[in-house]
């Protein structure tokens, strides 16, 4: 068995089973069944389950890239939009929780609460920009949408920022856990930085390097012609060598 055949038929399969992990705990707590404790007040320990789940699956998705790069491991590449889009289902859980459980469907208080309370603000513009995203993860969108597919897909990197700050707004109390996550956001979201700025610095190096070659070229060519006799008026006439 070949390591594509091994990542397709068991890894994938592990990492799908290991996503729904949270989910089968959470059902196991509604259920009561025994060491699945949902606590004193189980309908904010659902939602806050979901959401943090969520957030961490998103922070996995950044992850893969750093981690296939430095690490030299290409087929983890396999396993991001699996990911990714495990993090969304967990977010847009956490929404409709909040939505049905909590504010037992009452879509004026939660415009209200959209409108007045900053977290629910971040969080509900956090799982908009990560529509989209889910809508266009399959391989026929990235063909028909072409370079602006990953435009469009960088918009996980201010959705992780607002999920970071919803979540830091709503503890309120004990910020250790939001500021881990915090943490690992700036660095995932800084080596993405520094990669951009490595790579402009190597562009603008070979563009240099090749307009220098270019311009000695063309200085040699002129002094051939003029060694040639071409008269001067011709020289400044005819353009410059290709």
């Amino acid at each position: 068995m070949n390591a594509d055949t091994l990542t397709r038929r068991i890894a994938k399969p592990l990492v799908f089973g290991l996503g729904l992990l949270p989910l089968a705990w959470i059902a196991a707590g509604v259920l009561q069944w025994p060491g699945a404790d949902l606590g004193a007040n189980p309908v904010e320990k659902v939602q806050d389950t979901l959401g943090i789940w969520g957030l961490r699956l998103l922070l996995l998705t950044l992850a893969v890239t750093p981690l296939r790069e430095l690490l030299g491991w290409p087929r983890l590449q396999a396993f991001r939009r699996m990911l990714g889009l495990f993090g969304f289902a967990y977010i847009a859980l956490h929404f409709l929780w909040y939505l049905f459980v909590d504010q037992a469907f009452d879509w004026r208080q939660l415009l209200v609460d959209v409108a007045k309370r900053p977290y629910v603000t971040v969080g509900f513009t956090a799982l908009l920009l990560l529509v989209p995203l889910a809508w266009t993860s399959t391989n026929r969108a990235m063909r028909r949408m072409g370079r602006r597919w990953q435009q469009l897909h960088r918009l996980v990197y201010p959705a992780v920022v607002l999920g970071c700050v919803h979540f830091w707004w709503q503890v309120k109390a004990d910020v250790r856990e939001p500021l881990v996550y915090a943490a690992i956001a700036a660095v995932l979201l800084g080596w993405r930085l520094h990669r951009h700025w490595r790579r402009g610095a190597y562009a603008a190096r070979q563009s240099g390097a090749t307009s220098g070659a270019r311009r000695q070229r063309d200085a040699g060519q002129d002094q051939d012609a003029a060694r040639r006799g071409t008269p001067a008026r011709l020289l400044a006439e005819q353009p410059p060598a290709q």
